[in-house]
C-alpha cells in the first residue's frame, strides 16, 4: 500500500513539474537589471561567483597597440584616452606612461600631459622622466627643473637612474652650478653615484661649468670606466682649453673610437695647431665625415683657403656641412666669385642638397657680387622646394640681396611677408633703402620700427645716419644722432661719426664739425680717418685738420697716417719749421725709417722697400696734392650754417 502511495506521489510530482515548465515557456523574458534591489543577492552572488582576477596588462593590449601605431592627432588621442578610462586601465602604470610618452613625442603637447599627470593617482618615475625630457627637448630647462621639484620630489615620486642624467643636463643648460651640486648630493644619497650613465652625465655637467678638476675627480672615483667615460673627460678638457691634459688621457686609452680621435683633432684645430691636428688625422684609422669637416673648419678658422680646399677635394664623400664650411670661408674672405663657382659644383655633383645655411652664403655672395639674376633663381628654388624653410635668417639674406642689387621694392616685399622680424631684419631694410638713396623711406621704416616691439641698436642708427648722409638730410641727421644718445643711450661709434662728418662736410658746416671733433672720443679707425681726410681737404679748413691730426697722434703715436696729414697741412702753409718738428716727433716715436722731404709743390715720401706704410702714405699724399678747392659760394655756406644753427 505504501508502495503505491509513493508511486502515485512521484507521478503527481512529475506531472506538476511538467506543467510548471510549460507555463514558464509562455512567460515573457525578464528584462536584465543593471543594479539589483536586493543587497543580499549581491552578497550571495559575490560569495558564490567570485570575479576572475584581471589579466596582466602588456604592450600587446589592443588599445596600446592602437596607441602606438595609429594615433597621430589630438582627436585620436582623446579617443584612446576614453577607451583606457572605460576599460579602467588608465591608472595602470604601463598604460598611463605609454600614453603620456606617445603624446609628448607625437604632438609635443606638454600642457596636456601636465593636465593628465594631475589626474594620475600613483605616477611613477617613468612618467616624470618623460615630461622632464619633453621640457628639455623644447628648450625649457626652467620648467623642467620646476616640474622636478614641485611634481616629482614634492609628490614623493622616487627618482631612478634615468632621472638624474636628465636633471644634470638641465642644470648644465641653465649653467646653474648650485642646482647641479644639489643634484649630485641627491645622487650620492640615493646611491646612484656608481651608475655609469649617471657618472658620465656628472662629468659632462662639471665640464660645462668649467670645473674640470671636479669632473676629473668623478672620473677617477669610477670603479668601472667605459669608452663614454674616457671620451667625456677628453671632451671636457678640450672644451675648456686643456688640450695637453686631454692628449695625456688620450694616450692612456687602450681603446679609441671615432669620437676619441675627433675630440683630439678638434682640440688642436680649436687652438690653431693644425700641424698636430693633421698628424692625428693621418694616423686616424677610420675617418668619418666629422673628421674631414673638423680639418676643413680648422683651416677655415685660420683662413688657410688653399689647405681647406685641398682637404675638401680629398674627401671621399662630402655632406652638406662640408660644402657649407667652404662656402662660408670664401664668403669670409670676400671671394664671392669662387663662392658662386663652388655652389654651381655643389648643384652639379648632387652629393648633398643645399640647406638654409648654404643658401644664405650664396645669397650674400650674390648681393656683394650684384648677381641679381642668380639671386632670383635661388629665390625661386626656395619657394618651390618644400624642404627649405624660409626662416628669418634666410629671408633677411634675400631682402639684403635685392636691396644691394638695386631692387628695394622686391626687398620690401620680402620684408612684408616675414612672419617674424628681428632687429637684423629691420636694419637690413633700412640699410637697403639708404644704399639706394631712398632716405625718406629709410626714415619711414625706422618710425615703423619704433612702433613695434623691436629696440633699435647701433647698426640701426648707422643705416639711418647713412640714409641722411646719402641724400643730404642735415636736420634729420642731427636729430637722429641726438636721439640715439638721448633716448636709446647708444654711444656713437666710428660709423656714426663717419656719417656725421660726411653730412656736415657736404653742408659746409666746418665749425660744427670742429665742435664735434673736440667733444668726441676720437679713435684711430681707418674709416673715421678717411672721413676726417675728406672733411679737411681744402686749405680753408686746415685748422680742423690740424686739430684732428694732433688728437690722432696723441691717441696712437705709432701710426704714421696722422703725421702725414699734419705734415701736409704745414707744408701747404709753408710752415717749414713745423714740418721739421713733425719729423723730429716721428723720430722720437720710432718712425725715423720714413724720411720726409718737403718740396715746393707738396710732400714726397721716400720709404724703404717692404715698409707696411709705403703704399698708404703715397696714396694719402697724392690725394692731398691733387685735391681741389671746395666749389661753393659764400652765400650758400652762410645759409646752410644758419639753417644748421636753427
Amino acid at each position: 500500500m505504501k508502495m503505491r502511495v509513493k508511486t502515485f506521489s512521484q507521478s503527481q510530482s512529475s506531472i506538476s513539474l511538467d506543467k510548471f515548465l510549460q507555463s514558464q515557456r509562455n512567460l515573457p523574458k525578464r528584462p536584465p537589471q543593471l543594479f539589483s534591489n536586493d543587497s543580499n543577492s549581491q552578497v550571495t552572488a559575490t560569495v558564490t561567483d567570485p570575479p576572475l582576477p584581471p589579466a596582466p596588462l602588456d604592450l600587446n593590449h589592443h588599445v596600446l597597440q592602437k596607441l602606438e601605431h595609429s594615433c597621430n592627432n589630438i582627436k585620436q588621442f582623446n579617443q584612446i584616452h576614453a577607451q583606457l578610462i572605460v576599460l579602467d586601465i588608465f591608472q595602470h602604470s604601463l598604460a598611463a606612461s605609454r600614453y603620456i610618452k606617445k603624446l609628448c613625442n607625437s604632438l609635443n603637447s606638454i600642457s596636456h600631459c601636465l593636465h593628465l599627470y594631475d589626474h594620475i593617482e600613483e605616477p611613477d618615475a617613468f612618467i616624470c622622466n618623460t615630461i622632464i625630457k619633453s621640457f628639455s627637448t623644447v628648450n625649457k630647462p626652467h620648467a623642467a627643473l620646476r616640474f622636478y621639484y614641485d611634481q616629482m620630489i614634492a609628490m614623493w615620486v622616487l627618482p631612478n637612474h634615468y632621472t638624474f642624467p636628465l636633471i644634470l643636463k638641465v642644470c648644465a643648460d641653465l649653467k646653474s652650478s648650485n642646482e647641479g651640486q644639489k643634484a649630485h648630493a641627491c645622487i650620492v644619497k640615493l646611491g646612484f653615484e656608481f651608475d655609469t650613465f649617471v657618472r658620465n652625465s656628472l662629468m659632462h655637467m662639471y665640464s660645462v661649468f668649467g670645473r674640470v678638476s671636479d669632473a676629473r675627480m668623478v672620473f677617477d672615483n669610477g670603479y668601472v670606466l667605459d669608452l663614454v667615460s674616457w671620451n667625456s673627460m677628453i671632451d671636457g678638457y678640450v672644451k675648456n682649453g686643456d688640450v695637453g691634459l686631454a692628449r695625456e688621457l688620450f694616450d692612456e686609452m687602450l681603446e679609441r673610437d671615432a669620437i676619441s680621435w675627433n675630440s683630439m683633432i678638434s682640440g688642436y684645430a680649436g687652438i690653431g695647431d693644425m700641424g698636430t691636428a693633421k698628424e692625428l688625422f693621418v694616423k686616424m684609422p677610420d675617418k668619418d665625415n666629422v673628421s674631414w669637416n673638423i680639418m676643413i673648419d680648422g683651416y677655415a678658422k685660420i683662413r688657410n683657403v688653399s689647405m681647406a680646399r685641398w682637404v675638401f677635394d680629398q674627401m671621399p664623400l662630402r655632406n652638406v656641412i662640408s660644402w657649407n664650411i667652404m662656402l662660408a670661408l670664401y664668403l669670409k674672405c670676400k671671394d664671392y666669385g669662387e663662392c658662386l663657382k663652388l655652389f654651381d659644383w655643389m648643384i652639379e655633383e648632387r652629393q648633398a642638397k643645399p640647406n638654409e645655411a648654404s643658401l644664405v652664403s650664396v645669397l650674400t655672395a650674390c648681393a656683394n657680387f650684384r648677381k641679381l639674376k642668380l639671386g632670383k633663381s635661388i629665390h625661386f628654388y626656395i619657394i618651390t622646394d618644400y624642404e627649405v624653410e624660409q626662416d628669418e635668417l634666410l629671408s633677411t639674406a634675400l631682402l639684403t640681396m635685392y636691396a644691394k642689387c638695386g631692387e628695394p621694392d622686391l626687398a620690401r616685399h620680402i620684408f612684408d611677408e616675414m612672419s617674424k622680424r628681428s632687429v637684423v631684419s629691420w636694419n637690413s631694410i633700412i640699410m637697403g633703402y639708404a644704399a639706394n638713396k631712398l632716405g625718406e623711406k629709410a626714415l619711414e621704416m625706422f618710425l615703423e620700427m619704433e612702433k613695434s616691439s623691436i629696440m633699435p641698436n647701433e647698426a640701426t642708427f648707422v643705416g639711418v645716419l647713412c640714409a641722411c648722409s646719402n641724400v643730404g638730410m642735415l636736420l634729420e641727421g642731427w636729430w637722429y644722432f641726438d636721439l640715439m644718445q638721448r633716448k636709446y643711450k647708444i654711444e656713437p661709434k666710428t660709423e656714426h661719426y663717419g656719417c656725421m662728418f660726411d653730412l656736415l662736410r657736404q653742408a659746409g658746416l666746418m665749425n660744427q664739425l670742429e665742435d664735434l671733433v673736440r667733444k668726441m672720443n676720437l679713435g684711430i679707425e681707418s674709416k673715421l680717418f678717411e672721413a676726417f681726410k675728406h672733411a679737411c681737404r681744402t686749405s680753408s679748413y686746415s685748422e680742423l685738420g690740424e686739430i684732428v691730426a694732433k688728437q690722432l697722434i696723441k691717441l696712437n703715436p705709432k701710426d704714421i697716417a696722422p703725421y702725414v696729414l699734419l705734415g701736409n697741412i704745414y707744408s701747404g702753409k709753408a710752415k717749414w719749421d713745423e714740418v721739421g718738428n713733425v719729423r723730429e716727433i716721428m723720430k722720437e716715436n720710432g718712425l725715423d725709417s720714413a724720411a720726409i722731404t718737403l718740396a715746393e709743390f707738396g710732400s714726397i715720401f721716400n720709404l724703404e722697400e717692404g715698409s707696411l706704410h709705403r703704399r698708404s702714405m703715397v696714396h694719402l699724399m697724392l690725394s692731398e696734392i691733387s685735391c681741389q678747392m671746395k666749389l661753393s659760394s659764400a652765400y650758400y655756406c652762410n645759409s646752410v650754417r644758419e639753417l644748421g644753427a636753427e
